[in-house]
């Protein structure tokens, strides 16, 4: 029986992310299929000899949904043989490709996405979804269907994805140990300050010394008093560091059917709340209007925790008088290592363009030279174990936003460490019930942390009513 999305039921798993590509794949580079022959015929992996699965387009329509621009732009720009015809449609080959883009606010992509996969079956042939995106945070929703396709009956083996990160593959691996997608990109995470400040307060800009001054929890909380009294905030929120304490607990969220709060997320809490108390930090929200205010040097903010993304799109670098436009943000690991986002692709069940789909995985996640153009030409950090190692020793490749630095090898050195075996379908919600639960905490509205753990378990009742106590 076909294992239905229940939307809204099964959250998302807290994955994050930068980095992307895989490496060692068997995919021409040069052209892109025009026939169900060139897309995908039986082959023979040089690795260990696995047989990959004949694969074919019968399909003259590739319908591609998805939240933004960004997986259109990677096309564009890099998969051979693509011709753009406008803003929603494109060509490749004699197949016509259709952009379907909907904006994640207040879960528009997912409920649209979620009704149309449901209707899969009875779509007319170019009516169905044939390849979709999804994100970290909620991939377990729809990698545990049957909804999306193992990336073994496209065709794709393991000798194709063996140079791609680990946990990018984990994300999108569904409880059968089964791999249901692949990402261009890895987002492992680190710490960006503002090097004016650091030369100000700590003395040095220099990465190392820097590290040395936030290279446990304990340190970053003194150097956050150092920085308070200079006038600084040591990060604009305690949201800021939720990710970090978060990636690196030692159990799941939910344990034998019950709410189980690891030790480490009881840690951002002590150590948040006694920040925010000091007024070393405070409790914005994340995307918040003062939240940014830290990307502009009166915002008085020393650091923001995030992956490559977040400081080369999202932290206004394009802005006249930013900290970014300025090349004034440095980069160093940071307390803890941890990953933020990532888009996933993913093959829809019922497609009739498995062969396309199959060579836009393998050219666009496994191509170590189209790895590269996306580096340097997106500042993007790949699913490309040597295509990555490769440019973090490319002493041409510098950071403008990161006055010149090149932080790939320290992308690199994180990703390796990456622990995702207490992923659950719970994570989203979980997180986003206990920061908000917190955050009533750390301003006061609510008298201890346990009256505000109470109010996190009873709200995560209502919202997954089989976890309710």
């Amino acid at each position: 029986m076909k294992k239905k999305l229940v939307s809204g039921l099964l959250a998302a798993t807290m994955v994050a992310s930068l980095l992307f590509g895989c490496g060692g794949g068997d995919a021409d580079t040069t052209e892109a299929p025009t026939t169900a022959a060139e897309a995908g015929g039986e082959e023979t992996s040089e690795e260990g000899g696995e047989e990959a699965v004949a694969v074919e387009d019968t399909g003259k329509v590739l319908n591609i949904y998805c939240w933004n621009e960004e997986f259109k732009t990677r096309v564009t720009d890099h998969y051979p043989g693509y011709e753009e015809v406008d803003a929603t449609t494109g060509k490749i080959g004699d197949i016509t490709v259709n952009w379907n883009i909907t904006p994640s606010d207040d879960n528009a992509y997912q409920n649209n996405l979620d009704s149309k996969l449901q209707a899969q079956e009875s779509a007319a042939a170019d009516d169905k979804i044939d390849m979709f995106l999804i994100e970290a945070d909620y991939a377990l929703k729809y990698v545990d269907t049957d909804y999306t396709m193992p990336i073994a009956d496209l065709g794709i083996t393991d000798a194709d994805i063996a140079n791609q990160y680990k946990y990018t593959q984990d994300v999108v691996t569904d409880s059968n140990g089964v791999l249901k997608g692949l990402s261009w990109q890895g987002c492992p995470g680190v710490m960006f300050y503002n090097r004016d400040v650091a030369t100000e307060v700590l003395g040095s800009d220099d990465p190392a010394e820097v590290q040395k001054a936030v290279a446990d929890w304990d340190t970053f909380n003194e150097t956050a008093t150092k920085l308070k009294d200079a006038g600084y905030s040591i990060v604009s929120s305690v949201n800021d560091t939720y990710r970090v304490y978060s990636n690196n607990v030692t159990s799941p969220w939910v344990v034998d059917g019950k709410i189980n709060i690891d030790d480490n997320i009881m840690k951002w809490v002590d150590d948040s709340k006694a920040l925010v108390d000091a007024g070393a930090t405070k409790t914005h929200e994340l995307w918040s209007d003062d939240w940014s205010k830290g990307f502009f040097p009166e915002g008085k903010v020393f650091a923001y925790f995030g992956p490559a993304w977040l400081v080369n799109f999202s932290m206004a670098a394009d802005q006249e008088g930013s900290i970014g436009n300025q090349g004034k943000w440095g980069a160093t690991e940071g307390p803890q290592g941890f990953f933020w986002g990532g888009t996933w692709i993913c093959a829809a069940t019922g497609t009739d363009n498995a062969g396309t789909i199959r060579d836009i995985m393998l050219k666009l996640t496994c191509d170590e030279d189209i790895m590269k153009e996306i580096v340097v030409a997106d500042d993007d950090f790949v699913n490309n174990k040597p295509a990555m190692e490769a440019m973090a020793q490319d002493t041409s490749y510098k950071s403008d936003i990161l006055g010149g630095q090149n932080p790939l090898q320290m992308y690199c050195n994180g990703v390796e460490g990456l622990d995702l075996s207490n992923l659950s379908a719970y994570d989203q919600g979980c997180n986003e019930e206990f920061q908000s639960a917190m955050k009533q905490y750390f301003d006061g509205n609510v008298a201890t942390k346990e009256e505000a753990v109470e109010n996190f378990k009873k709200a995560i009742g209502e919202k997954y009513p089989e976890l309710a106590e």
